[in-house]
């Protein structure tokens, strides 16, 4: 290697190693770390809704075959579900304060109408009796608390995120890289969709 390519070469390797000095300095790699931290956290949110929307037809279809005549709660319950499963928000969107608030109104939906479908089979002794039902119940109550820990996880990852865009000086990378707030769930919200069916039937 000649004088000259070894130059070209250190100076290449100096300007490298300055960059990345520069850019772990000034918060740009925890902005990428915390990001993908909070798209993770976010992702195990929609996975357990999805779970709670898998587990709804069976739900239905059990309480049919003992209540049939319940038709509005159960039409309600099947429509709630439409609606909360033709609305997703990737980790892209998340940015979106609307759709966050759109996604968070039909999951309330959702649980608001599943919560009157378990007063119905309040009233039928054979359904509260019935295995496949209790199985159901037992798998639904057990996804209502993952929902409660993922969202909870969801929420101080955003936090964690959120705390890094705003403050000096790291709140200037990432007006130059474009990292913005994150929607997260509010109190007023959190109340709105946390309300989990009521799933205990005194057993």
């Amino acid at each position: 290697m000649t004088n000259t390519a070894f130059a070209r070469c250190a100076r290449v390797l100096l300007t490298l190693a300055l960059t990345g000095t520069l850019l772990s300095g000034c918060g740009y790699n925890e902005f990428q770390t915390k990001d993908e931290a909070s798209k993770a956290a976010w992702g195990e949110v929609v996975n357990q809704y999805q779970r709670r929307a898998d587990l709804i037809p069976n739900l239905v279809n059990t309480v049919k075959g003992y209540a049939n005549h319940e038709k509005e709660t159960l039409e309600s319950v099947t429509r709630a579900r439409a609606a909360a499963t033709s609305f997703q928000i990737t980790p892209e969107v998340l940015n979106n304060p609307e759709a966050f608030k759109k996604f968070q109104q039909v999951q309330g939906e959702l649980s608001g109408a599943l919560s009157r479908l378990m007063v119905v089979a309040e009233k039928y002794p054979d359904l509260k009796a019935d295995a496949s039902f209790r199985d159901l119940q037992s798998q639904l109550e057990g996804t209502e608390n993952r929902i409660t820990v993922a969202r909870q996880r969801y929420i101080v990852t955003v936090q964690e995120y959120n705390v890094q865009v705003r403050k000096f000086p790291t709140n200037l990378t990432a007006m130059m890289f474009g990292y913005e707030v994150k929607p997260s769930f509010t109190v007023e919200n959190e109340k709105a969709i946390s309300t989990a069916p009521t799933v205990n039937f005194g057993k």
